[in-house]
């Protein structure tokens, strides 16, 4: 990793400690290439999981994580929270496959100082990194302009996207039953029970007003379908 640069009067220049949390090696390794070359940035550990991820963060007080929403057990949205309940003053930015519209106040709500997709990260990463270590919020300009929307809808009555009415564990379902998996395979995706899958699919279908399963299962399809398309 690149060396601290040397200040005039001789101290070092302090450099903020990342960790990185992605499933995917390759990923993780590219991400961590990129911000160690940075003289004020240290990538100091990688975790695959939550669970990795808690470690990691009680073992190396970073000041920095980095966090992609779909991780094996509990997802990005819950690690937040869960980070944040140990460590308030831990600076996390999402990084993520997935459309702003769908994740980005969602992640800013569970605690997060930052929302980058992955289509910009290389553009964009060292910047957005930047920016969170500093205390500064980090949302694409394009963003931005959305969050106002939203709150002139909000106020005007709440005409957002129907999917805004569930709750982040609720979202993670239907994300599943759009890409064509059962109640089991959720449940076994999840870490969770067969029974709370049922009831988060019940809670589905009723805030989004479906009258039978099969209906919420198209429309799940179809979002995913529509999701997908905004990241190519």
């Amino acid at each position: 990793m690149k060396p601290s640069a040397p200040l005039k009067n001789g101290a070092r220049e302090a450099r903020h400690r990342v960790i990185i949390v992605d499933d995917h090696p390759l990923l993780r390794r590219g991400m961590a290439a990129l911000l160690s070359d940075q003289a004020d940035l240290d990538v100091c550990g990688e975790a695959q999981d939550a669970k990795g991820a808690l470690q990691a963060m009680r073992d190396l007080c970073p000041d920095v994580a980095l966090i992609d929403i779909n991780l094996p057990g509990a997802n990005g949205l819950e690690l937040i929270k869960l980070m944040l309940a140990e460590q308030p003053k831990l600076r996390i930015l999402v990084v993520s496959m997935h459309d702003e519209s769908l994740y980005a106040l969602r992640s800013l709500r569970a605690g997060a100082k930052g929302y980058l997709m992955k289509a910009e990260a290389l553009e964009q990463m060292v910047n957005a990194v930047r920016r969170v270590a500093q205390g500064d919020i980090y949302v694409t300009p394009r963003f931005s302009e959305r969050l106002v929307f939203k709150a002139i809808q909000s106020l005007e009555g709440g005409l957002g996207s129907p999917v805004d009415r569930l709750s982040d564990r609720e979202l993670e379902v239907l994300r599943l039953l759009g890409k064509g998996l059962g109640t089991r395979d959720i449940a076994h995706t999840l870490h969770l029970s067969v029974k709370t899958i049922e009831t988060h699919r019940a809670h589905i279908k009723e805030k989004l007003g479906f009258k039978e399963a099969a209906e919420m299962v198209r429309f799940a399809i179809d979002w995913v379908v529509h999701e997908e398309s905004l990241t190519e």
